[in-house]
């Protein structure tokens, strides 16, 4: 691990980015108001039941690349990595206060995830999932399109869990935590400040943000917590080419990955567009079953730790961590895959408190 001096400025910057955020939510919800960055509830999806401001991302994103720029040196791949987050925030903030086409949004996140891959942010090669053969598969000229499914996927998968007061940043919270110990047991510093500036800027907004919200975070924020998740995971995780560790990136983000997946999947074999938004999340399935926002937004944060810790244990090795991770996320699968199938009811209305539906944001 590292000594004391060199794990000052990860303290640091989780100390940062979580004062900024925190003190910055209250301007950025006065902002909200002005231009028209404001939550109507409109449909049965919206959990809430007045008009709540949905630009908390910004503050989110401002805590965070102000802590980067102090604590960190900006190389190669971080520069793109702002830049495309720069270009993600801004389509963020126009959507939530003047809602744009799906597939313009799609469209300048590919831009954006090119700008990421140009400066250097790409997945090469994975480790090999077999004991034979060659140790890691090189991607070669696919590394491109490979990375840029990724980063755009990420991205819009935390998007898609952003249905109630808490559940889209706590997650991220977790994930970027995950992220945050994994770099400092491979003692990679650089990643370590980022991941703690993200970690920092998640917590600070969580006051704010929790059941019942004062500001939602909107596309602004949920787009940008899925891309930084997305990048940072390349230029750091996917370089494990330890056997195994390959799929490491993909328990972090297991839950909204998974979600994503259902969701797509759902619509397709209903002959809907995948782009079209429903009520069928799991989220929505956990407040059909009974619980209310707080008992779900727990569940699923039970669930996206256990997660994050079965990615630890797979990192430090060790035969039988890498068992005991398997059965977690056997138990996690089951899980969740119960839930999914639960049917779509028509919940009373006093068990739907108020919150927020993140998908149309």
């Amino acid at each position: 691990m590292f000594d004391r001096t060199s794990i000052l400025p990860v303290i640091f910057s989780l100390a940062t980015s979580m004062l900024l955020s925190f003190a910055l939510t209250p301007l950025v919800k006065r902002l909200a108001y002005k231009i028209g960055a404001v939550d109507i509830p409109k449909d049965k999806r919206r959990m809430h039941d007045h008009p709540i401001p949905r630009l908390g991302g910004l503050a989110i994103f401002i805590g965070f690349v102000i802590t980067v720029l102090i604590f960190s040196q900006a190389d190669r791949q971080l520069r793109g990595i702002l830049l495309g987050a720069c270009l993600i925030v801004a389509v963020g903030v126009v959507d939530d206060s003047h809602p744009l086409g799906a597939g313009i949004k799609f469209i300048l996140q590919i831009v954006a995830a090119l700008i990421a891959v140009w400066h250097g942010v790409v997945i090469q090669a994975i480790a090999s999932p077999f004991p034979f053969g060659e140790p890691y598969w090189d991607f070669g000229i696919m590394a491109v399109p490979i990375t840029v499914i990724w980063i755009v996927a990420v991205t819009n998968s935390v998007n898609l869990i952003d249905g109630l007061d808490g559940l889209a940043d706590g997650v991220s919270t977790i994930a970027a935590l995950t992220m945050l110990i994994i770099a400092l047991l491979l003692r990679d510093l650089k990643m370590a400040v980022i991941c703690a500036a993200l970690v920092g800027a998640c917590v600070g907004f969580i006051p704010y943000n929790r059941n019942p919200a004062k500001i939602f975070m909107g596309d602004t924020g949920a787009t940008f917590l899925g891309y930084m998740l997305a990048t940072v995971s390349v230029t750091g995780l996917f370089k494990l080419y330890a056997v195994i560790s390959f799929i490491v990136p993909f328990i972090i983000l297991g839950f909204p990955i998974f979600d994503t997946a259902s969701a797509f999947t759902r619509r397709i074999l209903k002959g809907q567009n995948p782009m079209k938004a429903d009520r069928s999340h799991t989220h929505h399935k956990l407040i059909d079953m009974g619980m209310n926002q707080k008992q779900a937004v727990a569940t699923l944060y039970l669930i996206a730790t256990v997660l994050g810790l079965c990615a630890v244990m797979i990192v430090t090795r060790g035969y039988i961590k890498v068992i005991l991770s398997i059965a977690a996320l056997g138990g996690v699968a089951f899980t969740v895959a119960r839930i999914a199938r639960y049917p779509h009811g028509h919940p009373k209305e006093d068990s739907h408190p108020k919150g927020q539906e993140g998908e149309e944001h």
